[in-house]
């Protein structure tokens, strides 16, 4: 994990299934950076918040 790294909830959509995962970034950019190396370039990421503890 990064210094100053917060945990995100990415809402997603691949293949049309809409899914929500946890990620480890430091802003909502490198959330969205992230899930596009993971997923693929075709992912459509719908929203980035970060998780309440």
């Amino acid at each position: 994990m990064k210094c100053g790294a917060k945990c995100f909830l990415v809402e997603m959509e691949v293949n049309g299934v809409v899914e929500v995962i946890a990620v480890n970034a430091r802003s909502p950019i490198e959330a969205r950076k992230t899930i596009r190396l993971e997923y693929g370039k075709e992912t459509k990421v719908l929203t980035v918040t970060p998780e309440k503890s």
